[in-house]
């Protein structure tokens, strides 16, 4: 992945697209902003496979702000691979193309990992804002939607960091090859394996609390949109289950007991004169309530009950979707196997 020319000191900040004109727009505008006050030289390249409407305005921002416009393919590590490919300065910046970054991030960032000369990254907090409807506030709670992106605000090394807000240096991603571009999905899950590839070649990433990113929903997010996000992070965990086995644990997939259920309760029937299909249910019952209850804060009343309940619900998606992954990868050993 390296250049012909060793590349200069600087920033080169990687943001994959697709549609999301308006907030990518906000995007560009806070990475001049903080380009400003950057110590070091800073390009911006934004690769893009939209469709001609958008991508024609994806073109006019850049030139607009001062970023460079690359047509890259759908999958968005490839995205991130292409821009790298293209990028000029030595520290890589990778950013998603719905975040907005606060004036002074870039120069904390150039700052902190000049002076840790043994630190291949730093990752900042990624704060998704809240949109204005029933379903933002009950997914919350969820730490299959919004667990990784804030894990650095904690502090401390990382073993991996989501791609939101993650400065490597380009040794260190050129060294494990950058991100999978054969994965699954077009999204989720290349972040981590990649983080789990860097740290097991004894490259240090570290968390820096300070360095946030807003991260703007392009729209109000939906039962529907939560349910796909899920569904691809479902199939995405399985994927990283099998290629990094040795950190498998062993899971009981709710999806998978309740057709294990079905199965049980069906080939009874005969014998049971059919009461036994109540053991679907009861079994469907008992796993949601198990998560609910692990998604009630303390001390909530009869709404917060509902909420937990609701987000255990929609959480059925990554179930389902790592379910489906171990079908398709024709790995039925995953139908009971985690990622840890």
């Amino acid at each position: 992945m390296t250049g012909e020319s060793a590349p200069s000191p600087g920033v080169s900040v990687v943001v994959p697209v697709r549609g999301r004109v308006a907030v990518t727009e906000l995007m560009l505008a806070s990475v001049r902003a903080a380009a400003a006050r950057c110590p070091e030289p800073v390009e911006v390249l934004l690769v893009d496979d939209s469709g001609p409407e958008e991508a024609a305005r994806h073109r006019e921002q850049c030139e607009r702000h001062g970023a460079r416009y690359l047509r890259g393919p759908r999958h968005v590590g490839a995205k991130r691979n292409l821009g790298a490919r293209h990028a000029s300065h030595d520290l890589l910046l990778f950013l998603d193309s719905d975040c907005r970054v606060s004036p002074g991030l870039l120069r904390r960032y150039v700052k902190t990992i000049r002076m840790a000369t043994g630190t291949a990254g730093l990752a900042g907090p990624t704060v998704v804002v809240a949109s204005p409807t029933a379903v933002s506030r009950i997914m919350r709670r969820s730490p299959l939607l919004h667990g990784d992106p804030k894990r650095p605000a904690a502090g401390d090394e990382l073993e991996w960091a989501a791609a939101s807000n993650l400065l490597l240096r380009r040794t260190a991603f050129e060294a494990v090859g950058g991100f999978a571009e054969r994965s699954p999905t077009v999204a989720a899950g290349e972040d981590v394996d990649l983080g789990i590839r860097l740290t097991r070649r004894g490259f240090t990433l570290r968390a820096e609390p300070d360095a946030e990113v807003v991260q703007d929903r392009p729209g109000p997010e939906s039962v529907s949109s939560v349910w796909r996000t899920l569904y691809r992070r479902g199939r995405s965990e399985r994927w990283l289950a099998m290629t990094h086995p040795d950190r498998g644990v062993p899971r009981c997939n709710p999806v998978v007991a309740v057709g294990a259920a079905a199965v049980v309760a069906l080939a009874a029937a005969p014998a049971t004169r059919g009461r036994g299909m109540v053991l679907i249910p009861a079994t469907a019952a008992l796993a949601l309530g198990l998560r609910a209850r692990a998604r009630l804060a303390p001390g909530g009343g009869p709404r917060a009950v509902a909420d937990a309940v609701a987000c255990a619900a929609l959480e059925c998606a990554f179930d389902l979707g790592a379910a489906v992954a171990a079908v398709r990868l024709h790995r039925p050993g995953l139908l009971f196997t985690g990622f840890r």
